[in-house]
C-alpha cells in the first residue's frame, strides 16, 4: 500500500505493516516523534525517511548526527555544565569567538556572534529556556552556498550580503550562480547518505583559505536566488519520492 497524503495516514493508520509506504511529511507536532518512531519499529518505509525529517527540523539533530562534515569543535549544547566546559575547551584551542544556533529558529534569526567567550556564558546562563542550541567556533566566510539537489538535478548559488556575516537574502542581500566543484558535490552526496535525505537544500560555508563545511540541511528551504521555481522544484521532490516508492514496492494501487 502506498498512502501518499498524511490525511489519509491517519484514516489507515492501524494497519499499516511491512511492505507500505508513506511518501510525504509528518506534521510538525508534540506527535511527530512518536509518529516516525511507531511506523519505522513497524516496517512501514517512510519517504523521506524518520531520520531525514528530523533532521530537517532539528539544527541540534544535525550538528550532533552530521558534526564529521561541520566545523570542527561544533558542540550541541543543552545544559550549563556542557556550555561551561566547552568554552573552556574553546580556550584551551585559542579560539576567542563563536556563533550559537539557536534550535527551530530560522532565515538567520537564531544565529548570534559573541566576540566575549565570557559574556556568551553570562547571557545563556541566566535562562534556561535558551537551551539547547549549536556553538561553533567563528569563522570567517568567503562564500556562503546554497546547494539544491534533487536527483539528477544540481543548483548552487552564492548568498551575499554586506550588511552582515549571516549571509541573509531575506534581509536584503543577492546571489549569484557558484559552480559546483566535484570535491562538494562528492561531499554533498555523502552528507545526504549519511542523512539519509531523497533530496536537500545544503548550505555550505567556504572559508578564505579553501576549505568548505557543512551549516545547514534540509528538505525544504527557501529558494530565492535559485533559477528554479518553488512550484518546478516541488513537483521534481514528489516525483523523486514516487519513483523511489514504486522501486521499493513494485505495482501498488496507491490509496
Amino acid at each position: 500500500m502506498i498512502v501518499s497524503r498524511f490525511s489519509q495516514l491517519t484514516q489507515v493508520y492501524a494497519a499499516l505493516g511491512p511492505g507500505d509506504v508513506f511518501i510525504g511529511q509528518v506534521p510538525q507536532s508534540c506527535l511527530k516523534s512518536a509518529i516516525l518512531v511507531d511506523l519505522t519499529q513497524r516496517g512501514v518505509r517512510l519517504l523521506p525517511s524518520a531520520t531525514a525529517q528530523t533532521l530537517s527540523v532539528s539544527k541540534c539533530a544535525q550538528a550532533y548526527l552530521l558534526r564529521p562534515w561541520m566545523v570542527p569543535h561544533t558542540r550541541v549544547i543543552t545544559r550549563r555544565k556542557q556550555l561551561l566546559d566547552a568554552l573552556g575547551e574553546y580556550r584551551r584551542q585559542g579560539i576567542a569567538t563563536a556563533v550559537t544556533k539557536q534550535e527551530h529558529q530560522h532565515c538567520g534569526h537564531g544565529v548570534r556572534k559573541w566576540s566575549d567567550l565570557e559574556m556568551l556564558y553570562n547571557c545563556m546562563s541566566l535562562d534556561d529556556c535558551h537551551y539547547p542550541f549549536v556553538l561553533q567556533p567563528f569563522y570567517t566566510v568567503a562564500a556562503d552556498v546554497r546547494i539544491i539537489v534533487v536527483g539528477e538535478y544540481w543548483e548552487a548559488y552564492a548568498r551575499c550580503n554586506s550588511e552582515g556575516f549571516r549571509k541573509n537574502l531575506a534581509a536584503g542581500g543577492s546571489s549569484r550562480p557558484h559552480t559546483i566543484e566535484e570535491v562538494q558535490r562528492v561531499f554533498c552526496t555523502e552528507i545526504m547518505a549519511r542523512g539519509q535525505m531523497p533530496y536537500a537544500h545544503i548550505d555550505l560555508m567556504i572559508t578564505e583559505e579553501g576549505a568548505f563545511y557543512l551549516s545547514e540541511m534540509n528538505l525544504n528551504s527557501g529558494v530565492y536566488g535559485a533559477r528554479i521555481s518553488r512550484v518546478a522544484l516541488d513537483r521534481l521532490k514528489q516525483s523523486r519520492l514516487e519513483r523511489l516508492a514504486a522501486e521499493a514496492t513494485g505495482p501498488s494501487p496507491a490509496v
